[in-house]
């Protein structure tokens, strides 16, 4: 079983040291990556970027949010995985090494494990007769010392090639998480070959579509929380409230992502839905269908709704404060997301985010129930000041944004205590790591720098 760290505080010990380290071979040398987590983390972190104004540039190269203790503590692989971490994800990175002892690195190696699924669903150059069998076999690499795939041609493609370093943390976890994230890797696979050729038809498509690739995230990552006794077996027993988790999160991203993912050829709005107001989806990027546009955005962000108050039940079951962090920040981010989008025309026209002092603000504050439901009161009170009286799905609109209201304002009085962190010492603890980090990365490049020098 992988080492625990130890339980420092993490807002004590971010500061971050570069990672040198040469990545179990398998094929060729590992090229630089782009961050992004394809759907289940790309809208939030384009739309937010939420600690872009305290980061210095290439915050997230080769870092760690480790003290250095923890670090040296770690194999060379599992130093490694933790780089490949940093390198393609962006919201995750920071949240997943916020997390608390053996937990942090089962949560590490699930999120590769399924970033390397992904890449295989996302990269197009690979033949549907090649793709189909790898995503339905995934899982099965797990188990195999030496299975590598070079012929990606994906920007995530590292996780690919040196697949053999990620898939011996995988067999170096305990027996219960190895079990979540065979099982999760399984169902996610059969889900993905299933929609290579499948279009988003109905509503129902929808639910089935996003439940394969971030539902499953959600049910996995519960059963992990679990699995490691920081949360009640029943938190990972409920599969509902889980899924839903996932599918907020997933919906908003399709929701927001509109225009980018039409001009690219992708379509994951529904056709039940964007039919009942245009001849193809693509046609409410002109300005003459403005209105019908609006219509299907204001249709699919009440749809997105309907899962704010499982959101709100799941969240008050946490007990662990890491686990709940973890869990409730990108949940926040979404509603202020959703709440922006609706009944935005910048939906069709550009990139629609929420502004970067509100994405910070929103991480500070969403430190307890309390204040969660009060964001979620807040964000869902703004929506409705925007429901238009001629809207087509208003009175479903009024009627979840009510019983959102109702869940978010019931008595608190029964909510467990939970330590709040506050704003001040968490916006300490941020530039601290940031300057840290300058220090840090100025300190590596001057030795690289001699070491250049020296080998010339």
């Amino acid at each position: 079983m992988a080492g625990a760290c130890c339980k420092c505080p993490v807002s004590l010990s971010v500061f971050k040291r570069s990672l040198s380290v040469a990545p179990r071979g398998c094929g060729s040398a590992p090229r630089s990556l782009l961050p992004g987590f394809r759907r289940g983390e790309r809208g939030l972190q384009e739309a937010a970027r939420p600690s872009s104004v305290l980061r210095p540039a290439n915050f997230y190269r080769h870092t760690a949010y480790f003290c250095l203790s923890c670090q040296e503590s770690m194999s060379e692989t599992l130093r490694t995985c933790y780089v490949y971490l940093n390198q393609t994800s962006r919201s995750f990175a920071a949240v997943i090494q916020a997390l608390d002892g053996e937990l942090r690195h089962a949560v590490c190696i699930f999120y590769l494990v399924l970033r390397a699924l992904d890449t295989v669903e996302d990269d197009m150059t690979i033949p549907l007769d090649k793709k189909v069998p790898m995503l339905n076999d995934f899982h099965t690499y797990l188990y195999q010392d030496e299975w590598c795939f070079n012929e990606s041609h994906e920007k995530d493609r590292q996780v690919l090639e040196d697949f053999p370093t990620i898939s011996l943390e995988f067999r170096n976890l305990a027996q219960e998480y190895r079990e979540v994230i065979s099982d999760i890797c399984h169902r996610m696979g059969v889900g993905m070959a299933e929609y290579l050729e499948k279009k988003v038809g109905s509503m129902n498509d929808w639910d089935q579509y996003c439940h394969y690739v971030a539902g499953l995230v959600g049910i996995g990552l519960s059963r992990l929380f679990s699995a490691s006794q920081l949360e009640d077996p029943e938190v990972g027993r409920d599969t509902e409230l889980a899924n839903s988790m996932g599918l907020f999160l997933q919906k908003t991203n399709i929701i927001r992502d509109y225009l980018e993912d039409t001009q690219e050829g992708r379509v994951f709005w529904p056709k039940e839905a964007w039919s009942q107001f245009a001849a193809r989806v693509e046609d409410f990027a002109q300005p003459e269908n403005l209105e019908s546009a609006l219509s299907c955005l204001n249709l699919l962000v009440t749809d997105a709704l309907r899962h704010v108050p499982d959101v709100i039940a799941y969240l008050s079951r946490l007990r662990n404060q890491s686990v709940f962090n973890f869990c409730a920040i990108p949940q926040v981010m979404a509603i202020a997301t959703l709440s922006t989008c609706y009944n935005n025309p910048m939906v069709f026209q550009g990139v629609v985010k929420i502004r970067k002092g509100q994405a910070v603000t929103l991480m500070m504050d969403a430190t307890n129930m309390r204040a969660v439901q009060t964001i979620v009161a807040q964000y869902s009170q703004e929506i409705l000041h925007k429901v238009s009286l001629t809207d087509p799905t208003r009175d479903k609109t009024l009627n979840i944004l009510a019983l959102i209201q109702e869940k978010s304002t019931l008595s608190q009085s029964s909510l467990p205590s939970r330590t709040h962190l506050s704003p001040m010492y968490l916006s300490a603890a941020m530039l601290l790591a940031a300057l840290s980090w300058q220090y840090l990365s100025t300190t590596a490049a001057q030795v690289q720098g001699t070491g250049d020098m020296q080998g010339q």
